[in-house]
C-alpha cells in the first residue's frame, strides 16, 4: 500500500452514516466519575494486560494511588480471533480495584477498523459522563499496546483545569531489540524535525491554548477530550484510519483549545505488524524500507510552513479587528486576498460569518499549494538541516519581544456579522 507520510493528512470529513448498535456498559457510572478511559482492541491479548496493569497504577498529584471511583477503563474487542475479551477480564480480576468494563462486538467487513471502533467508544464515554453529570468529564483515549505513565491521568486533569478542550499527549514508542535499527534512526529524526516545527510555530504564530513547551503529537495513544467538546464537534469521524488526525482537524474548526503536553506521556509498542492500516507500525514499516532501499522520507519544507504560519497570524489579527469591529485597511484587505488567491470580497465575507477555524480552512488551500510547488518537500536529513536558519531567525526576533499569543474567545454570529471589513 503506497500511503503518503503522516504529514500530507490534514483534513479528512467523516462519511455520513448511522453508527452501528453497541452493547452499553449496563453498571451505572460511580457518581464521582471523572474520566472515562477507552481502549479499542483487536487481537490484542499478548499487550493488553501490561495496558491494563498500568492504567489500574495510577497515581494522583501528590503520588498517592488514584482512587478508583474517579475513572473507568471501558475495553471493546472487535472481531477478535483470538482471547482478548476473556484476557481483558482475568486482568480485570487481577486488579478489582479498576473499574474495568469489557465489551465484545463484531462488526460488518467493511466497518471493522479502528475509526469505528474508537467512535464507538468515544460515544459510549460520553454517554456515561452524562449520565454521571459530567459535562466537562473526560473522555481519555489509548490503545491495547500502550503503557500509560502512572501519572496521566493526573496529568491531563492539570491541563484541563489550566481551560483545555482537548489534550494530546507525547507518545514515546519503545527501543528496538536491536541495537541500529534503521527505522528507529529515522524516527528519531523525524521527532527532533517534529519538535523544531513545534518550537518554529509557536514563535511564529503563539497560542495561549498551547504555550511553550509543547509537542507535536495528537493520536489515539494518548488523545483526550471533553465530554461538551466531543458532542460540539458532532463525535469522533468515522474513517478507516487517521481517525485522531480527522478528529484534530475539527476541534481547530471550532476554535476549541488542543494542547500538545508533554507532561502527558505514554510508551508504546515498537512493533511493525500493527492492526491498522496507517498508524505508527505502518510507518515504521515505511521507514524500514526507505531504509533498506537507502533513501529518506520526504517532509514539509520548512520554508513554506513559515510562509502559511505568518499569513496565518496575520490573517487572525484581521479577523479580531473585524470581530472587535473595528476598521481595517482597504489595502491590507487586498493584499490578503492576493495571497490567498481570493477575491477581497470573498475574503470580507467569509471573514465576516466564519469563526476563525472555518475562515482558515476554507481560504488557505489555494495558497497552500501554490507554497508547495515553491518548495516542495525535501529529504528529512534536508529539512531539518533547512529548519535551523527560520528557526535561529525566529528566536532571534523573539527576543527581549513579549510572543503575543492568539486567545481563544468564542464570538457570537450575530457579533461577527456586524463587524466591519475595509474594502
Amino acid at each position: 500500500m503506497n500511503l503518503p507520510q503522516r504529514y500530507y493528512f490534514r483534513s479528512i470529513d467523516a462519511p455520513p452514516g448511522a453508527v452501528p448498535p453497541i452493547t452499553q456498559v449496563t453498571t451505572p457510572p460511580a457518581a464521582e466519575l471523572e474520566i472515562c478511559v477507552i481502549i479499542p482492541a483487536k487481537d490484542e491479548a499478548e499487550a493488553l494486560p501490561a495496558t491494563l496493569a498500568a492504567l489500574a497504577a495510577q497515581l494522583d498529584t501528590r503520588g498517592q494511588a488514584l482512587s478508583g471511583a474517579r475513572y473507568e477503563v471501558i475495553v471493546l474487542a472487535n472481531n477478535c480471533t483470538d482471547a482478548t475479551a476473556a484476557v481483558a477480564r482475568a486482568a480485570g480480576r487481577q486488579h478489582p480495584h479498576l473499574r474495568l468494563h469489557v465489551l465484545e462486538i463484531s462488526l460488518p467487513r467493511a466497518e471493522a477498523h479502528v475509526g469505528r471502533a474508537r467512535r464507538l467508544l468515544m460515544d459510549e464515554a460520553a454517554r456515561r459522563l452524562a449520565l454521571a453529570g459530567r459535562p466537562r468529564g473526560i473522555i481519555a483515549s489509548t490503545d491495547a499496546d500502550t503503557r500509560v505513565a502512572p501519572d496521566w491521568l493526573a496529568a491531563l486533569q492539570r491541563e484541563f483545569a489550566a481551560g483545555a478542550d482537548a489534550v494530546g499527549g507525547r507518545i514515546l514508542p519503545d527501543a528496538p531489540a536491536r541495537a541500529g535499527c534503521p527505522a528507529r534512526r529515522l524516527h528519531l529524526h523525524d521527532a527532533a524535525y517534529r519538535l523544531g516545527l513545534a518550537r518554529l510555530e509557536h514563535l511564529l504564530d503563539p497560542s495561549a491554548a498551547d504555550p511553550w513547551p509543547r509537542h507535536h503529537q495528537h493520536f489515539g495513544g494518548s488523545l483526550a477530550l471533553t465530554a461538551a467538546a466531543y458532542h460540539q464537534v458532532g463525535g469522533l469521524p468515522v474513517v478507516p484510519y487517521l481517525e485522531d488526525e480527522a478528529l484534530c482537524q475539527l476541534l481547530l474548526r471550532h476554535e476549541l483549545r488542543l494542547r500538545h503536553s508533554p507532561l502527558v506521556r505514554v510508551h508504546t509498542s515498537a512493533r511493525q505488524q500493527g492492526r491498522v492500516a496507517v498508524g505508527l507500525s505502518w510507518q515504521l514499516r515505511a521507514w524500514a524500507a526507505d531504509a533498506a532501499a537507502g533513501r529518506e522520507p520526504l517532509a514539509e519544507h520548512p520554508q513554506r510552513l513559515v510562509a502559511e504560519w505568518q499569513l496565518r497570524r496575520q490573517l487572525r489579527r484581521v479577523w479580531q479587528q473585524g470581530q472587535a469591529g473595528l476598521p481595517v485597511a482597504p489595502a491590507e484587505v487586498r493584499a490578503l486576498a492576493a495571497e490567498l488567491a481570493v477575491t477581497p470580497a470573498r475574503l470580507r465575507t467569509t471573514l465576516r460569518t466564519a469563526g476563525f477555524g472555518l475562515a482558515w480552512e476554507a481560504l488557505r488551500p489555494a495558497a497552500i499549494e501554490r507554497w508547495r510547488v515553491q518548495w516542495p518537500p525535501l529529504p528529512l536529513t534536508a529539512a531539518r538541516a533547512a529548519l535551523q536558519g527560520p528557526l535561529r531567525a525566529a528566536e532571534a526576533s523573539a527576543a527581549g519581544q513579549q510572543i503575543e499569543p492568539v486567545l481563544f474567545r468564542p464570538v457570537a454570529v450575530q457579533v461577527a456579522q456586524r463587524a466591519g471589513f475595509g474594502g
